[in-house]
């Protein structure tokens, strides 16, 4: 296991001569020591996750795929009290970053002073609103907070950055930033002043600066979404999130905060195309807002995966990668319309758990496999890929659930190349397209019949492979593994003339031909992957109803017109009921319910919460008090035409229930 580990990661690592190794960019990929790379960036709140469970889930992410992690630092976490810093416990950055240098994984602090990141105030304190300065701007009043901020982020990561052998090589200034790029340089000069001195600096590639940071001195990362909870309407499919699912030259997306930033014209800074192709906010999943719950499917990241790939990206950055909970602190953490800033939304207190592949406590979600299979891809011929441009068969401004063609494209370069299609595109039930056509690099496939929701990646020319109609997965110890791609039969054409059709599945003992094995899907995603123990016989757990929901309350309609979430005294009228705690701590409780939205309390403190949306309300028994014997459950009913958006998966019946309640 542990060499496996140590193949998928490509960064922290010292010569035989003691050096650390020299990372540089060109307009196509980063190198390390020269060699390109293409790598994973899953993004993690180690603020939002119990320090105890930090290496654990931070190993978890590295058997994902994931060879960077991304890490916001929110301002008020750290400093909500003017001038009281507290770096202990959960929001101890040094002991996280010292949990990422053991696994060697290479780290990506984003620094604020504004994060967003769905926490109060952007993550900037509510005592910062009473200074009389502008925030986020060269304000010099604005400016002297920030370089105190920074001051103390240096400390934690003083020791620790790339030079002296750390993890950290990179960081990213402000977040969103829509204004003139010196304010950007400004905090740049500033933290290499405090001492930061990092191979690249980074900034968001959204929305277009009003002036620009001149080149070279942050490399701008994009973002893509499936859905968006902050989007205004409360319509199934509103926005333009379908263009994630549309190959295309246009880096950005049009469809990220546009609560923020209102209509987006699909453009970006002049210049900005001679960087390379990096995304930091790839939907790993989304959140649930109080008046949007989008439910996200497995497909929808890894489908957006396979589409950013075939459109030339060469770094695939998840947002999130893993879910977390809020930290306990003197006021609710989480944004809301009744704050003082950044009030867009109503998102739940605690919960944060985006519907990621590693979900709030840890647990693996399904596309935390399915997303695997192309991280391993991108160790093992990112060199390869790394280099080659993008082009696009097919039209790249799709109306949405257009199902009139196939949409592919193929990178290449010297006469090889990847082949990507993607039969897929959230809610619209693409069809079957038959009598495919596929040709890159002077090589033409057999004709195609692409099942409905088909995602995959084809060889051409590579590594002895003239074409394949399997997905390459991954190429260790002289061995190709290829993934069986479902419903489409399998053709191997060697460059030697030789060619195979109609092959089946034989795992990972034996080859369909010569040093190529073909795998099933299953296999393909737990590919390197001890054998996993399978989960015991859920244990029910107890509970009694002790209180009937009260007179309904009323819906209000925010600053920002969307639905305000309810008030902690709204939740005295929810309906009450008492779990009965199992004595063994180490389970998911999962609690089956119906109901607008739910909180669960311990010893009469809250500790979760839940917006409904038709997935199971979790919690984390080994998180809990351990004087703690039972849990208070309140839930406050759906009432008929509610101001949200709920999706197809949940039950909107008026009123409010408990299925079942169990643990696993």
């Amino acid at each position: 296991m542990r060499s496996f580990l140590l193949l998928l990661t490509f960064c922290i690592s010292l010569t035989s001569h003691g050096q650390v190794q020299t990372i540089t960019w060109d307009k196509y990929s980063l190198m390390i020591d020269g060699r390109r790379v293409c790598p994973v960036m899953g993004e993690v709140h180690y603020s939002r996750i119990p320090a105890a469970e930090w290496a654990e889930e931070v190993r978890k992410m590295k058997e994902g795929g994931v060879t960077v992690i991304a890490c916001y630092v929110f301002w008020n976490h750290i400093e909500e009290t003017e001038g009281v810093f507290d770096w202990s416990g959960q929001r101890d950055l040094r002991h996280f970053l010292e949990v990422c240098k053991a696994e060697q994984l290479p780290v990506v602090l984003r620094v604020g002073p504004f994060c967003h990141g769905e926490a109060r105030c952007g993550g900037i304190p509510d005592w910062m609103f009473a200074k009389g300065c502008k925030m986020r701007s060269q304000d010099p009043g604005f400016l002297k907070y920030v370089e105190r901020l920074y001051r103390q982020i240096f400390t934690q990561v003083q020791g620790l950055q790339w030079k002296d052998g750390g993890p950290v090589f990179a960081c990213q200034f402000d977040n969103e930033y829509r204004g003139p790029g010196s304010y950007l340089m400004a905090l740049k000069q500033m933290a290499i002043k405090i001492g930061f001195d990092l191979p690249f600096y980074t900034r968001t590639g959204w929305p277009e600066l009003s002036s620009p940071v001149p080149f070279g001195e942050m490399i701008p990362l994009y973002g893509d979404y499936a859905d968006g909870f902050w989007e205004r309407s409360i319509q199934e499919t509103a926005g333009n999130y379908y263009k994630a699912f549309n190959f295309k030259a246009f880096r950005s997306s049009t469809a990220i905060a546009t609560e923020q930033l209102g209509e987006q014209k699909e453009k970006v800074n002049k210049g900005d195309e001679q960087y390379p192709y990096f995304t930091c906010e790839l939907g790993g999943g989304m959140m649930t807002a109080y008046h949007r719950r989008p439910f996200l499917y497995p497909e929808d990241a890894y489908s957006m995966a396979i589409v950013k790939l075939g459109s030339g990206s060469n770094l695939l950055g998840y947002y999130m990668y893993h879910g977390g909970t809020n930290p306990d602190a003197k006021s609710w953490l989480n944004e809301m319309q009744r704050t003082l800033a950044t009030n867009y939304n109503d998102m739940p207190v605690k919960t944060y758990d985006f519907q990621a592949p590693l979900g709030e406590f840890g647990q693996k979600n399904p596309h935390y496999y399915m997303l695997r299979k192309l991280h391993l891809f991108m160790q093992d011929w990112g060199e390869i890929l790394a280099p080659m441009e993008a082009t696009f068969p097919c039209q790249q401004d799709i109306p949405k659930g257009d199902d009139s063609f196939l949409r592919w494209s193929y990178r290449s370069k010297n006469n090889s190349g990847f082949i990507f299609i993607n039969n897929y595109e959230r809610l619209q039930n693409l069809t079957e397209k038959r009598n495919v056509q596929l040709e890159a690099c002077g090589v033409r496939l057999p004709k195609l019949t692409v099942p409905a929701g088909t995602m995959c990646i084809l060889p051409v020319n590579i590594d002895g492979i003239r074409y394949a109609t399997a997905q390459l997965i991954a190429k260790r110890d002289g061995k190709i593994y290829l993934e069986q791609v479902k419903g489409i039969p399998t053709t191997i054409a060697l460059e030697n003339g030789k060619t195979l059709r109609n092959l089946k599945p034989r795992g990972t003992e034996r080859p369909v031909v010569g040093n190529i094995f073909l795998l099933t899907s299953e296999q393909a995603e737990r590919l390197f992957l001890p054998k996993e123990t399978p989960a015991g016989a859920p244990t029910i757990v107890n509970y009694q109803k002790r209180q009937e929901a009260g007179t309904p309350r009323t819906i209000t309609i925010g600053v920002n017109k969307v639905a305000e979430e309810p008030t902690d005294e709204d939740f005295e009228a929810a309906a009450v009921y008492t779990i009965d705690l199992p004595k063994e701590r180490s389970g998911l409780l999962t609690i089956n319910y119906q109901g607008d939205c739910a909180r669960l309390y311990a010893n009469g403190r809250l500790i979760a919460d839940n917006f409904y949306n038709g997935r199971p309300f979790l919690m984390g028994l080994w998180r809990l008090p351990t004087d703690c014997e039972k849990l208070e459950l309140r839930i406050l009913p759906i009432q008929k035409d509610m101001p949200i958006y709920f999706p197809r998966e949940a039950d909107t019946t008026p009123g409010e229930s408990v299925k079942s309640i169990f643990c696993l």
